[in-house]
């Protein structure tokens, strides 16, 4: 029986806040990296404050912390969506505005993979991520929110 590839795993993991026993507690999906830029990372989804789920892109060349990316996104089987997004982690990650949390929690459930795209002034990176294992990663992340 062959081994699925590491990017089929959504990896869990809890992060200490800035605040004194703040946590977060995140998913995240490792670029297909046969179809991605090197400078893009991955996809986490993480719990956040007053119920929240945030959806960023993990990048390995941060961009300025001040950035607003432009963030295109292409989901198999159709539907392609361009947002302004914003910078978090000191500019490793863009923070996508909060109804693309909506598409975690249901569409991007049952869609084989996402193309993405961030455009900051000059600079393109292009990742692909596989979303297969979201459904369940997402419940279990659902369940470790507020904890």
């Amino acid at each position: 029986m062959a081994t699925p590839a590491p990017s089929s795993v959504w990896k869990f993991s809890r992060t200490q806040g800035a605040k004194d026993g703040e946590s977060f507690a995140a998913i995240t999906k490792t670029a297909d990296t046969t179809q991605s830029d090197p400078d893009f990372a991955g996809l986490i989804v993480r719990c956040a404050p007053r119920g929240k789920i945030d959806v960023l892109l993990a990048l390995i060349r941060p961009f300025p912390p001040r950035s607003r990316p432009k963030v295109t996104i292409a989901a198999t089987g159709g539907g392609t969506l361009t947002l302004d997004a914003s910078m978090a982690a000191a500019g490793a990650a863009v923070l996508l505005p909060d109804e693309v949390s909506a598409f975690a929690a249901g569409k991007w459930q049952t869609t084989p993979s996402l193309s993405l795209l961030v455009r900051e002034n000059d600079s393109e990176i292009k990742g692909v991520v596989a979303l297969n294992g979201l459904r369940e990663a997402y419940h279990s992340l659902l369940a470790n929110c507020g904890q």
